[in-house]
């Protein structure tokens, strides 16, 4: 009896010295997990909580800790982005604003202050601060535009329109500064039959607008626009929109939609612009469930696809 006891107590005594043994390496292991996560926040750093351990509930905690501090990563890095984006757009802002109004502010000047213009020198730079006047205009509507659409305060009411028909209309909208520019006009639209496509009339007539000045605009010197209407398969209906000029670079193609991106050429201003125009036209398309894309070989051909929903 005295034997059994005895190893009864000397297996009690291997118990508890066991649990101390794990209570002291599970003390080490949240002590290691607290000071690195410590050092990691403190110093944000992009490393991660690495632990060899059998602890199975300890190896979940220390999974769900570095999914947070990769969210965490993703959420600054996001910010940060975000916050560079908007230094940038309100310093391009600044700049499109600040050029025209200092052309008006120097024509309302010599108009206010040289007695010796005629009605008609006078009428002409009136003219001028009217159109100067027109594109400040134009540059606000567009920056609050995109922030409504960003906000998410633009409601977009979608129902089923023949897309071949708009597109028709637009580019007939343009054939006075299409021949005046000597561009030559390619279309692809079926005549056969409709295409239907679940979209906002409205706002598919100012995506195509916007597409259709920018090729005129960044493409005019290839002397040649598409427009192909086609459905693309049994779930959406594509609109192509394309030219031959001086085209898009590799590297400009992934960050063309972003609000304030504008090609960096500031010998020409020519190609640039103010950067809100396809930001705006890829929201629209997004609003109403569809995709924007581009492909570009510089002098050869750009071209811009819309994928509009067929079915709801």
């Amino acid at each position: 009896m005295n034997i059994i006891e005895a190893i009864i107590i000397v297996m009690l005594l291997l118990l508890v010295v066991f649990q101390q043994h794990r209570y002291r390496q599970q003390q080490a292991n949240l002590l290691y997990a607290y000071t690195k996560l410590k050092a990691i926040t403190d110093q944000h750093t992009d490393e991660k909580l690495l632990l060899q351990t059998e602890d199975v509930h300890l190896k979940a905690l220390l999974t769900e800790m570095n999914r947070l501090l990769d969210h965490n990563r993703k959420t600054t890095a996001s910010y940060y982005q975000m916050e560079i984006s908007i230094r940038k757009m309100l310093s391009n802002i600044s700049h499109d604003l600040r050029t025209p109004l200092t052309v008006v502010l120097g024509y309302l000047e010599i108009i206010l202050n040289d007695p010796d213009l005629t009605r008609a020198e006078v009428d002409v730079l009136l003219a001028k601060v009217h159109h100067k006047t027109i594109e400040v205009l134009h540059l606000m509507n567009k920056f609050f535009d995109l922030v409504k659409l960003e906000s998410g305060d633009h409601e977009i009411e979608i129902s089923q329109i023949d897309v071949s028909e708009i597109c028709k209309a637009n580019i007939l909208s343009f054939y006075d500064i299409l021949t005046a520019q000597e561009i030559e006009v390619v279309i692809d639209i079926p005549e056969d039959q409709p295409l239907m496509a679940y979209v906002n009339e409205e706002e598919l007539h100012r995506i195509l607008n916007n597409l259709l000045s920018n090729a005129i605009q960044y493409g005019s010197d290839g002397h040649v626009l598409g427009l192909s209407v086609y459905r693309h398969n049994d779930q959406h209906i594509g609109i192509d929109v394309w030219d031959k000029g001086k085209g898009i670079g590799e590297k400009h193609q992934d960050r063309i939609f972003e609000r304030m991106y504008t090609l960096e050429d500031s010998r020409n201003r020519l190609y640039q612009g103010s950067g809100l125009g396809l930001t705006i036209t890829k929201r629209l398309v997004e609003k109403m469930g569809g995709d924007i894309s581009v492909i570009s070989k510089p002098d050869e051909k750009t071209v811009f696809t819309v994928l509009l929903k067929c079915h709801l």
